[in-house]
């Protein structure tokens, strides 16, 4: 069976797909084990054109389907910042921490019910020949006033899920799994690959 390579180098993204499409039957394989050193620049405007120039280069690399995502957090009383700029809001280099800290810096004096967010996530499967499609998924919540829990990465210890109660970061990894934006895009990869004939 062919190989469906996870083409991210974020290891929180690897661990999640792994996760949410362990059941599926499929061989996984990831740029590391590949030895696919290249960087692929997010040069788009919009997390679709991230996501598809992402899987297009690596499947075109590696020359194996690749699935590749761009996702990100969007604040309405940010006028829906950091959305494509999430992982380089806070510098091109800043940790996670850095990241909730510079968001929360950014809501400094926004009421609880002006902190609004959703976490988007399009994922693009792509084939060595050059097609594409794409998967979309959103969860919505809140930002907390401070972060909260040790699972997960990026915004997750802030983005606070009210019907549960909890933010995302103190979900345990099977409930994350289940309501994530990541999740809900991953629902609609098995049709994708069942097209795309892996």
């Amino acid at each position: 069976m062919p190989r469906l390579l996870l083409a991210t180098s974020n290891p929180g993204k690897v661990r999640e797909y792994r996760f949410l499409l362990g059941g599926l039957g499929y061989p996984f394989t990831t740029l590391a084990e590949e030895l696919i050193a290249e960087v692929v620049t997010e040069s788009g405007n919009t997390y679709e054109e991230n996501a598809r120039l992402k899987a297009l280069a690596y499947a075109r690399l590696s020359q194996l389907a690749a699935l590749a995502d761009d996702s990100g957090l969007e604040v309405d009383a940010l006028n829906g910042a950091p959305g494509v700029k999430s992982a380089r809001f806070a510098g091109d280099a800043a940790a996670d921490s850095d990241k909730v800290s510079f968001l929360l810096a950014k809501l400094e004096g926004v009421p609880w019910e002006r902190r609004t967010a959703r976490f988007k996530c399009v994922i693009a499967i792509a084939s060595p020949e050059g097609h594409a499609e794409i998967c979309y998924g959103e969860c919505h919540g809140m930002i907390a006033f401070e972060p909260r829990g040790e699972s997960g990465f990026g915004y997750d210890p802030v983005f606070f899920l009210p019907d549960i109660g909890k933010t995302m970061a103190e979900l345990p990894i099977e409930i994350k799994n289940q309501i994530s934006h990541r999740a809900r895009a991953s629902q609609q990869v098995p049709e994708v690959l069942q097209r795309f004939q892996i």
